[in-house]
């Protein structure tokens, strides 16, 4: 009979115990925010002297247009 009355507190335990992890795991799952959108394209431009294509944002902007380097926007615009 102690053992019938030890197993069946086991197993309360246990229940309780999975109940209230997958409760704190489906909370966790609600209060996650959805992931920050990260591919969004670049505007790709020309360099007006070689003709690479970079991102706008990374580009040399000159009179011209867009270069790849103040180098090349130096010698284009000289």
């Amino acid at each position: 009979m102690k053992y019938l009355l030890v197993l069946a507190v086991v197993m309360v335990a246990f229940y309780v115990w999975r109940n209230n992890r997958l409760a704190d795991r489906d909370q966790a799952a609600r209060q996650k925010p959805p992931p920050a959108r990260t591919n969004t394209p670049a505007i790709m431009v020309a360099c007006q002297q070689c003709g690479t294509h970079l991102p706008q944002t990374e580009a040399v902007r000159g009179s011209q247009g867009h270069y790849c380097s103040a180098e090349h926007r130096r010698l284009r615009e000289d």
